[in-house]
């Protein structure tokens, strides 16, 4: 199915039929990534007395319960609020579900230990997009179900973040657990600095963790979309879809 959008200024045509799922399926149990120091994921029957919500149990219907920290278990898509005393939801953070958006690979540079994406990275991809997509390299399977407590993994140098804010991206995807360094002191500086938190806040700026870019999908510009469950809070499982543009105009 052909499906033609306008965004911006800009008719872009694509086919609804062929989409690029770039979430990790959550999962129960250990099989699924992990950050942050908690415990997995957990679905299991509801259990009220003597009676438990699963088929195999003899009840009519399986009725399951589900604990899940949006920010430690896979994607997710998250808003200011997720730094802010004040509550912000990332639900209010949308008027709009698909964007043009800039995949790009790239190599972590190494310095005193660390792995670090920097502005010089990411500036030349950045034409008239309102998404960008990082794919980390090496780009191995184990991210489906990696462990990333103690990794220090790769994240955003301060600069890079607030380049993206002034070049007007509203929304960031990462296959990292968090755009930031795993331990900095609270510090968060390129969460801080994406949402421009000591100018002019973006309430309706977006931060996506924990995605997969196969390595099918070049880098490019495609169209994204941004799925999400109607639940309000700072952040939320969510599930962001490419689509290959056939056509603009």
């Amino acid at each position: 199915m052909i499906a033609r959008l306008q965004i911006g200024e800009r008719e872009l045509a694509i086919d609804l039929d062929k989409p690029l799922d770039i979430s990790i399926p959550m999962r129960s149990g250990a099989d699924n990534p992990n950050a942050w120091y908690v415990g997995h994921p957990e679905f299991k029957p509801v259990k009220l007395d003597d009676w438990e919500g699963a088929v195999r149990a003899g009840a009519a219907v399986n009725f399951t319960s589900m604990h899940i920290i949006p920010h430690a278990h896979g994607t997710h898509t998250e808003s200011l609020g997720h730094i802010t005393a004040e509550q912000h939801s990332v639900n209010q953070s949308f008027h709009r579900y698909f964007y043009l958006a800039q995949v790009v690979s790239v190599s972590p540079e190494s310095k005193n230990g660390d792995a670090l994406i920097g502005s010089h990275q990411l500036q030349d991809h950045l034409k008239e997009v309102e998404a960008v997509v990082i794919r980390t390299l090496p780009n191995d399977n184990d991210k489906l179900s990696k462990q990333y407590s103690h990794s220090n993994w790769p994240y955003l140098t301060k600069e890079a973040a607030a380049m993206l804010c002034r070049k007007g991206v509203q929304h960031l995807l990462i296959d990292t657990p968090s755009v930031d360094r795993e331990e900095d002191e609270g510090k968060l500086a390129a969460h801080r600095a994406f949402w421009d938190m000591d100018g002019m806040p973006r309430e309706h700026a977006t931060i996506t963790e924990f995605i997969f870019v196969e390595d099918q999908i070049q880098d490019g510009q495609y169209v994204l979309e941004l799925q999400l469950p109607n639940i309000e809070s700072d952040a939320v499982p969510s599930r962001p879809v490419l689509y290959r543009i056939i056509s603009a105009e």
